[in-house]
């Protein structure tokens, strides 16, 4: 295949469909939607037979148990990304609105409309339901998409993508407004990212190393997270109860995501009554600790944690645990090892909490939850089409508003500048 060439063609088509959907009406979008959930619904046979394939080849190339959990397609995950279109349709449309409207000196009108940033090139390695969230959140706001999912997936995104142009197709809209790339070729991606005159933005959703990679390579604009190592801080006027429910449930819910715990800190006053019951439900659940110094002289058993450990996003059942100088200390460690994703604090003091939610520079942060809310379904996006930890544009979970941009809109009655 001429991969260069068809990446092209690819990207035309994606153009031209982008002008269609960005004048189409909310009610066109949102009944495309619906009549992609219903499709899905329709194929579950189908979903649960290609990504068998998926999931047999995955084993047989030796993918680790993470990269398997979020490859699988479970019924209740098929449920989930239903559920997820039909709430995106149900979502306020953004295209089109006016904010900020005002009478300057001169007489006319300034406000700015909101309008979609046209072909977003999404690329994304395992998980086939990113496949519906970032179609659905794409179309909503206005916007043609190109998805490049991992070649470990590519029959459980076919198949998804078949879903999807009956949607399309129910309401009219060209199928070439969400394209699924049919190639593993990994010279794909190198094309995507590097075709300003047809995609407007790249969203890459996976590893480290592929997110690294774009980051450097693409000639278009990036919305990204490079990992997630997320903290929760048991404060010293922590709820003992609360602690234990949202540690355990922010490390062992799921593993493999970007929101999961990667290490607890717990405040000296309360680590030798806190660590033995925590260490005990974590290591029921069969996670490996590895503490600090002070960690492990309450509980001299732990593996040791080294530097590395404080900038390890394990994507495991591991947890680095580390003692820290109360609240300034918590700060200090998570302002320095923190990939600005999320991180939480338990406790029952408000001043403390607000000054917490104040000083760490985060994407997300939380008091008295897990950083496993930190999705955009959770959030009432309806999905997400990633997470950004840059500060310019969007920030957190990416729903419909941070696939649009802003311009300026003037109203005047002949004026004239004088």
């Amino acid at each position: 295949m001429d991969i260069a060439g068809y990446m092209a063609e690819v990207g035309e088509q994606a153009r031209a469909a982008a002008a269609l959907v960005a004048r189409s009406t909310t009610a066109v979008r949102n009944q495309a939607l619906l009549a992609m959930a219903e499709a899905l619904d329709a194929a579950r046979g189908e979903l649960a037979m290609a990504n068998g394939k998926d999931l047999e080849k995955g084993r047989e190339n030796g993918l680790d148990p993470a990269m398997l959990d979020r490859l699988e397609l479970t019924p209740a995950r098929i449920d989930t990304m239903i559920e997820g279109l039909r709430q995106v349709a149900a979502l306020p449309d953004p295209i089109g609105q006016i904010t900020d409207m005002a009478y300057r000196p001169s007489g006319i009108q300034v406000g700015r409309m909101r309008v979609p940033l046209g072909v977003i090139g999404i690329i994304y390695e395992s998980r086939p339901n990113v496949t519906v969230e970032a179609a659905s959140l794409c179309l909503k706001s206005g916007n043609a998409t190109i998805l490049r999912g991992g070649s470990e997936a590519i029959h459980s995104n076919q198949a998804i993508a078949g879903c999807i142009a009956r949607g399309l197709a129910d309401a009219g809209l060209p199928e070439q407004a969400v394209q699924v790339i049919k190639t593993t070729d990994r010279a794909a991606v190198g094309e995507l990212i590097t075709m300003p005159k047809y995609v407007d933005v790249i969203v890459p959703r996976g590893g480290k190393g592929l997110i690294e990679r774009i980051s450097q390579e693409a000639r278009v604009p990036v919305i990204k997270h490079l990992d997630g190592i997320c903290h929760v801080y048991i404060d010293r006027f922590a709820d003992a109860e609360k602690a234990l429910k949202v540690a355990v449930n922010a490390k062992t819910h799921r593993y493999g995501t970007c929101n999961t715990m990667e290490t607890l800190l717990l405040d000296q006053d309360v680590a030798a009554d806190m660590l033995p019951a925590l260490a005990e439900a974590f290591i029921a659940k069969g996670v490996e600790l590895r503490g600090c110094e002070r960690t492990r002289q309450v509980l001299p058993d732990l593996i040791a944690a080294t530097e590395a450990d404080w900038g390890e996003e394990y994507l495991a059942p591991i947890l680095a645990i580390k003692v820290v100088d109360g609240l300034d200390g918590a700060i200090a460690h998570i302002n320095r090892y923190s990939s600005q994703h999320t991180d939480s604090i338990i406790t029952e003091n408000y001043t403390r909490a607000r000054r917490f939610l104040t000083e760490v520079d985060s994407s997300s942060v939380m008091v008295n939850a897990s950083t496993r809310f930190a999705d955009g379904f959770e959030y009432g996006l309806g999905a997400e089409i990633g997470i950004s930890t840059d500060k310019i544009h969007a920030r957190g979970p990416v729903g419909l508003e941070g696939l649009t941009s802003q311009k300026y809109v003037v109203f005047g009655d002949g004026h004239i500048r004088t």
